[in-house]
């Protein structure tokens, strides 16, 4: 029997940047491995350049997937156009739409439901995160005590991205089994999550050789970094396109700033030398690279931190 056909139309509903960008990587490790991946960014681009892509096969027979950024005002604008692909998309490409919300009473959200499927990336609120964190572990293969969990969420709060990648390291340093409080309390990752943000920081300067440089000492002193880093990276590379997308909307630098935490705010305009250099298509290959780094990380294929190096050097443009 043959591979099922992908799921030709994702919708990924809610403002939670790590499940998002988690429900993307996901989405496209399912996709045949000779798959062209385009990313727009919903204000930008209409829906003929859209539809034409994913109606069309690419250039050397592979599959695409096709995934719009703040796809909100794109769905309003061409509702009707939408509406018609859904109810019968092409075989030669996944569409992926990035939204902020997407009523069940809406055509299009009742059309995506029958032929392909809604994902919801909401964060659970503060009580609920005790919880989130225990399914969480789970994707590590380790389990983590109750309490554990309570003074995770206390030390770290809701941000999901810096969780994850701290069971990450505690999954790795203790038995591998649980994780206790006593995990939790002595943990020293917090110092290591700054090394990781001085990483990005000097990739975001398009200083490769320093991050390169930050990443080799990352390792020494903490071998699991090597396990958190496509994590911290494809928040990076998110960051870097909601800049350059900003900007293409006139956003004041201030308002970049603060909307991504970027501190000092001086390194926003640094930040968008080094992406606009890059560009849209730069930054959707240094995507599909990182996917195919974090694929043969959990395939055993090659050592993970050269694997990750590799990455870096290859974002010198």
């Amino acid at each position: 029997m043959g591979e099922a056909a992908p799921i030709p139309v994702y919708a990924i509903v809610g403002s939670e940047t790590f499940l998002a960008d988690r429900a993307v990587m996901d989405i496209a490790s399912t996709m045949p491995p000779d798959t062209q991946r385009l990313t727009y960014d919903g204000e930008d681009c209409t829906a003929p350049d859209v539809l034409d892509e994913l109606r069309s096969y690419s250039m050397f027979g592979g599959y695409k997937l096709v995934t719009i950024r703040s796809a909100d005002d794109f769905v309003s604008r061409y509702r009707s156009e939408l509406e018609s692909y859904v109810a019968k998309p092409s075989d030669a490409g996944t569409l992926v739409l990035r939204l902020s919300s997407l009523p069940k009473t809406q055509k299009i959200a009742k059309l995506i439901e029958k032929s392909g499927q809604i994902i919801t990336c909401q964060p659970p609120d503060k009580g609920r995160l005790p919880a989130w964190i225990g399914d969480r572990a789970k994707a590590h293969r380790v389990g983590i005590e109750p309490e554990a969990a309570r003074r995770l969420a206390e030390l770290i709060g809701v941000d999901l991205g810096r969780i994850d990648a701290e069971l990450q390291r505690l999954a790795l340093s203790g038995d591998g089994k649980m994780i206790r409080a006593d995990d939790v309390n002595a943990t020293v990752a917090f110092q290591r999550e700054q090394d990781m943000w001085e990483m990005t920081d000097a990739l975001s300067m398009g200083r490769i050789d320093e991050a390169v440089r930050r990443w080799r000492q990352l390792v020494a002193g903490d071998p699991s970094s090597e396990f958190r880093a496509v994590t911290w990276l494809s928040l990076w590379i998110e960051k870097a396109q909601r800049a350059l997308a900003m900007k293409r909307q006139r956003v004041p630098m201030q308002t970049i700033a603060t909307t991504l935490r970027i501190y000092p705010a001086a390194n926003v305009e640094k930040l968008l030398v080094s992406v606009e250099r890059m560009g849209d298509a730069g930054l959707d290959l240094a995507m599909t690279r990182l996917i195919d780094v974090d694929r043969s990380n959990k395939s055993n294929l090659g050592n993970p931190d050269v694997n990750i190096e590799r990455f870096l050097l290859s974002m010198r443009v």
